[in-house]
């Protein structure tokens, strides 16, 4: 690699790094730095669109007031507000660097999704949104003179300076090489989520919460990571990974069924089908429990095959690859782990509790999403908050800190495999403070030594077996159900605990 001491370091190819790698370029040297190859991140997998307030009869106020509402009483107001009125102009600047959305003739055309008062959501090649974004700010960005790329690179912890603050990475390269030290001005975390945590996941293979994991270890503040939403419909096929099934499906008219072939989400909501996401999911459980089986089926046999097939073409040939035609069968589906509402705790300008550590998309919590995330406000999150990540960076002026000291190294002696299923079934969709408390005396029992051959498996497992305690410690002290976070011994929710959650390294959860 060519540049070892970029001005300015991005940890994630991601919409988030992209495009504060974008931003950064005119003020100095940027490496974006990629655990695995640059095509390979959540926001490349991502189906179901981007918000924004575009068409004739929307308006920014509403997609604010929806954003609210599914984050069930946590959203910060400020932030909402930003997100949804520098969306359109986001948009707009996309489509000026070449992102081409979906049209009808010479109009944008908008899908409603769950949740939303209207359709104002955008989409790419029918379902393939996040992967036409990621495209166009990479062509844009590797157009830059300034901007560097080094995939195959993970990072396994910051450069603590003499100042506290950060001055680098320590990361483990392609050859399985830990030690590489790379400095900079300033750090941005766009790590993405932390899906693989659990046994069921939509998220790629590379989300398994190191960003979240490296700043604890750094002393940053990580706030509402209790919040993990699960998506309802995700493909429950034997021998297949969880593929996810856009909630844009049910938005053009699909709807569930039980193992007895009855639609039932009627019962559980006014919205039925459209419900916010953590509501479907309880429900789905709740009717695998009540009727037998594994899974329900969502049903879109009812719709014009040749529509589904132009609208969703990667759904409709995943499904068949799987052996199901999801235009004349019912798609068996199961929810499955999908977003992270919190992570490291930042400003509306990406600044985390640690000087020169910012933070951006989905490993950050600058409290948009609430208890909640509303559908296709992820991407769109990534775009708005990279680009204040970005400025809010080329302000770091002068040094990188002297010193450059990391935690002692340590890996957990538990196998992934009993990591995923103890979170599935302790930290999953409906919790209890038993086993919440159980998940964390096995977590905390753990033993943990040295490696002499460190592996990027090695290293993952670390920082999932961190987050997964994160989590209980954070649930098992919300004594309350709101959004994601669902506790079967209090079911109900509690003025008391309106409030994020926060917890740093030697702190318990406040």
């Amino acid at each position: 690699m060519r540049c070892l001491n970029p001005d300015f370091l991005v940890i994630g190819a991601g919409v988030a790094g992209l495009r504060a790698a974008i931003e950064l370029a005119e003020a100095g040297r940027v490496l974006v730095v990629a655990k695995d190859s640059l095509q390979e991140s959540s926001s490349e997998y991502a189906q179901g669109g981007i918000a924004a307030a575009l068409s004739d009869d929307d308006e920014v106020t509403l997609h604010e007031q929806d954003t609210i509402v599914a984050g069930d009483g946590l959203c910060a107001p400020a932030a909402v507000r930003m997100l949804v009125e520098e969306a359109p102009a986001a948009i707009q600047q996309l489509i000026e660097w070449g992102a081409e959305f979906d049209r009808e003739g010479t109009k944008l055309a908008f899908a409603r999704e769950g949740a939303h008062s209207r359709s104002r959501v955008l989409h790419a090649h029918g379902d393939s949104t996040g992967a036409e974004i990621v495209r166009t700010l990479y062509r844009k960005a590797v157009s830059l003179p300034n901007v560097e790329f080094r995939s195959f690179a993970a990072v396994t912890d910051l450069l603590r300076g003499d100042d506290g603050g950060v001055c680098g990475v320590k990361v483990c390269d392609a050859k399985l090489r830990d030690g590489v030290s790379i400095r900079a001005r300033a750090v941005l975390l766009a790590t993405g989520g932390l899906g693989q945590v659990y046994r069921e996941t939509t998220n790629p293979a590379v989300a398994t919460g190191d960003g979240v994991a490296v700043a604890w270890r750094a002393g940053a503040v990580i706030s509402d990571i209790e919040f993990v939403q699960f998506h309802p419909t995700a493909l429950f096929v034997e021998g297949t990974p969880r593929f996810l099934l856009s909630e844009a499906l049910r938005g053009e008219g699909a709807y569930l069924r039980n193992a007895a072939g009855e639609r039932f989400m009627e019962r559980y909501h006014p919205l039925a089908d459209l419900a916010p996401r953590d509501v479907v999911s309880r429900a789905i459980v709740e009717e695998i429990r009540r009727t037998g089986g594994t899974h329900v089926f969502l049903d879109l046999t009812h719709l014009d095959d040749a529509h589904l097939r132009t609208r969703f073409p990667r759904i409709h040939d995943t499904c068949l690859r799987c052996g199901v035609d999801m235009t004349s069968q019912p798609v068996p589906v199961h929810p499955a782990a999908h977003y992270a509402m919190g992570g490291v705790r930042t400003d509306p300008e990406g600044r985390t509790s640690v000087p020169r550590l910012f933070a951006a998309g989905e490993v950050a919590c600058t409290g948009v999403h609430g208890a909640n995330r509303l559908a296709s406000n992820s991407l769109l999150e990534g775009l708005v908050f990279g680009a204040r990540a970005g400025r809010c960076m080329r302000e770091i002026d002068g040094g990188t800190g002297k010193g450059g000291t990391t935690p002692a190294m340590q890996f957990p002696d538990i196998p992934a495999y009993r990591l995923r299923a103890l979170a599935w079934e302790k930290l999953g969709i409906v919790r209890t403070g038993e086993g919440l408390q159980s998940a964390l005396d096995e977590l905390s029992g753990a033993a943990e030594t040295p490696s002499s051959t460190p592996t990027r498996a090695l290293f993952e497992l670390r920082n999932m077996v961190r987050v997964a305690e994160l989590i209980a410690r954070c649930a098992l002290e919300r004594r309350e159900s709101r959004g994601g976070h669902f506790r079967a011994d209090y079911p109900n929710k509690d003025q008391a605990f309106a409030r994020h959650s926060a917890i740093s390294m030697g702190q318990r959860p406040c």
